[in-house]
């Protein structure tokens, strides 16, 4: 009986040692050639947005309005008011939508309204697009926004590879066709133009600060709108490239304080000093007063004494 039990557990362990004996017997495989940096990035999708701030938006190229009829770029701008530029194609599944529905409530926390302050232009990336679909996005988002002034100054555009090119390269926006799954692969993000079109700031993702947009389009307009309040905060607040946003610059905050302090200061000597010289002219009229009265007073008395003014 022991022997049975010897072979049962000696057998499954043996076999085990034999097939681990016969793996570490096959000679290793040659291990995978290691991809060098250069050839990981050539292999990653050429998506992503490039900053080309200050540069100029190609206004001489044309695409298709909402009707179908055909409108140079440089028709939304020249005036006053700045731009708020978005590239999305209209049949985008996910992120065009999400963009546009971040750039929709970052329009709706604003004081400012299109058409007034500012002007919206969405263009298709995708050429395949036509004014029917452009059409249809308009008025989902005009209803949207739900204020007056938006179907006049929200423009949504549609146009040929080449005019499509052209702003994509200018704006520094890359993307890609994915066969796989038969969708552009692409960034997100809103650029804030100039009235002369030029690109003015940068905002990535799908969220939109609507403190952040009124800075910027109070910068890109050149304080020609906006309240001096906002003048002031743009004192404080400052537009890093890197994150896309507005921060606080610490140095500018530090001296507005030391100017308010100095102010305060300098306001509560003048009170104090206002202060002491207000006591020293009482009290010296105080004392102006008891003296005169004290006068008076032996006057009066040595009349009392003698009344006809006779000599002693």
């Amino acid at each position: 009986m022991s022997q049975r039990r010897h072979r049962t557990v000696v057998l499954p362990i043996a076999t085990c040692c034999l097939a681990l004996a016969a793996v570490c017997a096959v000679p290793a495989r040659a291990a995978a050639p290691v991809q060098t940096p250069q050839a990981l990035k050539e292999q990653l999708p050429m998506i992503g947005i490039d900053q080309h701030l200050g540069a100029l938006l190609p206004l001489d190229a044309t695409f298709r309005d909402e009707q179908g009829a055909s409108v140079r770029l440089g028709q939304f701008f020249g005036g006053k008011k700045p731009v708020l530029l978005m590239l999305a194609y209209f049949e985008c599944p996910g992120l065009c939508n999400a963009a546009l529905n971040g750039l929709l409530r970052g329009m709706h926390g604003l004081a400012f309204s299109a058409g007034q302050e500012f002007d919206v232009v969405v263009i298709s990336f995708d050429p395949r697009e036509g004014a029917h679909l452009a059409a249809t996005k308009k008025r989902r988002y005009v209803e949207q926004y739900d204020r007056p002034g938006a179907e006049q100054s929200w423009h949504f555009l549609t146009g040929d590879a080449e005019a499509i090119r052209l702003v994509t390269e200018a704006v520094g926006f890359r993307y890609r066709w994915d066969e796989r799954t038969a969708q552009f692969a692409h960034a997100s993000g809103m650029f804030v133009a100039t009235p002369e079109g030029r690109l003015a700031r940068y905002f990535y993702g799908v969220e939109y600060s609507p403190r952040d947009m009124r800075l910027a389009l109070v910068e890109a307009a050149d304080g020609r709108i906006g309240s001096p309040v906002d003048q002031v905060l743009l004192l404080c607040y400052h537009y890093d490239p890197l994150t896309g946003r507005y921060g606080v610059v610490i140095h500018r905050v530090l001296q507005g304080a030391g100017v308010l302090t100095l102010a305060l200061l300098g306001g509560c000597i003048a009170f104090s000093l206002r202060r002491e010289r207000r006591r020293a002219r009482r009290s010296y009229q105080a004392k102006t007063e008891g003296a005169t009265s004290g006068i008076s007073a032996t006057s009066a008395a040595a009349a009392h004494a003698n009344p006809l003014g006779e000599e002693a």
